[in-house]
């Protein structure tokens, strides 16, 4: 197709890819690079990439390789192009992530007006134009700068098409300036929508190089790329892309906050305060300043003001602001997914350091929007399955960790499953010392009942949980379900005397235990509303034909488990880990009712018992005269049908009135 008032290619790209252009001419000269591969900030592996001019055309051979807790994650590319301008073909074969297979073949015609794909044996056909690319997400990095390259030689379009769906929007950031060996470096920033789920972030050189990029990979976990050279200033790189995303998210959620003044007052409301008592019909809830300051009973005239923002509660209910207590945050999208949802409060439960206190400062601040983001700070031992850069392997390491955690304001430890069970204790007592708490997997080599009596305070995934009672080994058939063993009993015993607290995420395992022929909408319905390319990954989980007997079992073992212990009287709080987003809180309610828990038992589990956990009760979690207005207002009731909770008319959070539809919209869910 004619390229309609484009400049020729040598111009365009003498103009603007100075360095790009010698390449590009010279059929003897190569580009060649190395990128350092990062996930949670911790180097897993390398990108390694040729570009040069073989037989008339540009050729980029990539080789992308990393090692994910164990599993080896290769990724061969090779593209081709007849100029910047004119992407040929592309081709991928290996994975992206450890279960994200990707082997790919896209072409484009010579009229450039068609992109045939080849995927799983399948050929599809799209159209094309000029401002269509062939980029097959995050991976590898070196197509994310031939990417840049053809959107700047393109002279910086609005929109570039990327076959199958991807419409990728690309925007300038800020400039940022770095140290390296030969000295001070200025990069310049920009700003990537619909590549991948969300915002990512990617530098460029003055010569079009790319310099690093932070994003997600194909499990939604963080991960980076940065050129060998560059590495020092990983930190800056996360921190300046949590910073642009923010700014980026500010923009499309402004039409979701409510402009009012220091005075709210809900009327007409049945209130469910969350401390237990019955629901009962309010005149009116006032709020001032982000507090609750009066509470007027049925039958009392509320107070006028013309200074007063009035909520209209008739035939709804007011209800605390929802807890995720095993979050991670992982991109700043979540911050309008959990308020949409009716969360108010999160704990992250291990993220990277830099991104995650950048995120929390930046809602505390009032400069991102989000719900209140409270850190478990993550540690892991090293090993063959390490996850992210915090480590520690010596009982020095151990208490500098959780000094350095306590200086950054997180209000737990997690621990994680590479840690050395000798560390356990060491952790523990420094971190009790300085008044934080301790959660976590239980690290290998020891059990659940082990790592309570080495000063857990609570424990992540009721899979964990499961295993030690009933004695479930991998790959062997799941036992009888049966509690009553004096083993079983003596555990049960101890979790009581340490008032241990369990962070079950039931509905996770739910998600990943279904038979993969189940649609995961018969189990949660949101999943049609969540973005297409992240419902595409969570639809693929499940499974398999062959394992879905075991899967099974193993899943009513889990919510066995989670019904003791609530018979038992133990400490239960909600949590999702990475599940769907937003949705998925929901579901794990509705799951607490089918295990036992009356309706008014499983909101509080995501209420006030959260807050009586992490010791903030005298400020949040129920709805009480003083403290934060962090409210949602149902169009059903709760306590009715525990489903109710999903159906939010307004998230109020410390006052701020917010619309779940703009929320949705902004990270490109369906209302």
């Amino acid at each position: 197709m004619k390229l309609a008032a484009a400049p020729s290619f040598a111009l365009a790209v003498s103009l603007l890819l100075p360095s790009f252009a010698s390449h590009a001419q010279d059929k003897t000269a190569n580009e060649q690079g190395t990128f350092v591969l990062h996930k949670f900030a911790r180097a897993i592996g390398k990108e390694t990439y040729i570009l040069a001019n073989e037989k008339g055309q540009l050729t980029l051979h990539s080789d992308f390789k990393f090692n994910d807790r164990g599993t080896d994650v290769p990724l061969k590319t090779i593209y081709t192009a007849a100029d910047t301008l004119h992407p040929l073909s592309l081709k991928t074969e290996g994975h992206s992530s450890r279960q994200s297979p990707m082997n790919d073949a896209f072409s484009v015609d010579e009229k450039h007006q068609r992109v045939a794909l080849v995927r799983d044996g399948k050929a599809t056909d799209y159209p094309a134009t000029a401002d269509t690319f062939l980029v097959d997400g995050y991976s590898p990095v070196a197509m994310q700068q031939m990417l840049m390259r053809f959107w700047i030689a393109r002279g910086k379009p609005a929109q570039i098409a990327a076959p199958p769906e991807a419409s990728i929007h690309i925007a300038p950031g800020n400039d940022l300036t770095i140290s390296t060996n030969g000295g001070p470096v200025t990069l310049h920033s920009y700003v990537i929508n619909g590549l991948v789920w969300g915002a990512e972030t990617v530098w460029l050189d003055d010569d079009q190089k790319l310099a690093a990029v932070v994003t997600t990979d194909s499990e939604f976990d963080h991960f980076e790329a940065v050129r060998e050279g560059y590495e020092a200033s990983l930190a800056q790189f996360i921190q300046q892309a949590a910073d642009n995303d923010l700014a980026a998210l500010a923009q499309l959620t402004a039409t979701a906050k409510h402009s009012i003044g220091k005075r709210l007052a809900i009327t007409n409301v049945t209130l469910i305060d969350g401390t237990g008592a019955a629901a009962r019909p309010v005149a009116a809830v006032y709020v001032e300043d982000g507090r609750i300051t009066s509470i007027m009973a049925s039958g009392s005239r509320p107070k006028a003001s013309d200074k007063q923002d009035v909520i209209d509660g008739t035939g709804k209910y007011l209800i605390p602001g929802l807890w995720d207590m095993h979050a991670h945050y992982e991109q700043v999208e979540w911050g309008p997914i959990y308020l949409a949802a009716g969360v108010t409060t999160v704990r992250d439960c291990g993220n990277e350091f830099d991104f995650i206190t950048t995120v929390r400062d930046a809602v505390q601040s009032g400069r991102g929007i989000g719900p209140r983001l409270l850190i478990a700070g993550i540690v892991d031992g090293t090993g063959p399955i390490t996850l992210g850069a915090v480590t520690a392997d010596t009982p020095e390491q151990a208490r500098e960790v959780v000094r350095r955690y306590k200086n950054a304001g997180a209000v737990q430890i997690k621990i994680y499953s590479s840690m050395k069970p000798e560390l356990v204790p060491v952790i523990a007592d420094e971190a009790h010392k300085l008044g934080l708490t301790v959660t976590g997997h239980v690290p290998e080599g020891m059990t659940t009942a082990q790592a309570v009596a080495a000063g857990y305070d609570s424990v992540n995934h009721i899979h964990y949980v499961a295993r030690d009672l009933l004695h479930m080994e991998r790959d062997k058939p799941v036992p009888p379900i049966d509690f009553s063993t004096p083993d079983a009993q003596q555990q049960l015993a101890l979790f009581k005397a340490h008032r241990t607290v369990f962070d079950d995420t039931t509905v996770l395992f739910q998600t990943l235990t279904r038979p993969a022929a189940t649609p995961l909408e018969t189990l949660e319905p949101g999943i049609t509303h969540v973005a297409p390319s992240l419902a595409a990954a969570l639809n693929a989980t499940g499974a398999p034909p062959a394992k879905a007997p075991e899967f099974a079992q193993r899943y009513a073992a889990f919510l066995a488990t989670l019904r003791e212990l609530h018979k038992q009287g133990l400490t239960i709080v909600a949590g999702t880990d990475q599940d769907v987003p937003g949705y998925s809180l929901h579901r794990e309610l509705e799951i607490y009712v089918q295990a036992g828990f009356t309706p008014m038992e499983a909101l509080q589990a995501a209420t006030s018992v959260p807050a009586r956990v992490l010791k903030l009760d005298k400020e949040l979690g129920t709805l009480e005269v003083g403290k934060r207005a962090d409210m949602l207002l149902l169009d059903g009731d709760p306590l009715a049908d525990i489903r109710n909770t999903r159906r939010i008319a307004k998230t109020i959070s410390g006052g701020t009135v917010y619309d779940p539809a703009p929320l949705w919209q902004s990270v490109g869910f369906k209302p």
